[in-house]
């Protein structure tokens, strides 16, 4: 993907990706989360994406694996007893 810029759109809750050819891609984030998140651990790691590296959430959407990433990354479970 050749990216030019991109931004989180608070109004739309999407994405916005522009491209050096022109083109502009819009990630709807919602449908995102509800296709890939199974959980509030994961929906929390692609929200820190979207606010902090909307260009690294974009690539993971459009070109990544986003549940082997959310896998390897939200890990979660009760705390262990003392």
């Amino acid at each position: 993907m050749d990216m030019y810029t991109c931004y989180f759109n608070m109004d739309t809750g999407c994405v916005d990706v522009w491209l050096r050819d022109g083109r502009i891609i819009s990630i709807n984030c919602t449908k995102a989360e509800a296709a890939y998140a199974e959980n509030m651990y994961q929906r929390s790691e692609l929200d820190w994406l979207i606010y902090n590296d909307p260009a690294a959430y974009a690539e993971l959407i459009m070109e990544g694996d986003p549940k082997e990433y959310l896998e390897a990354v939200a890990q979660y479970g009760l705390p262990e007893e003392k």
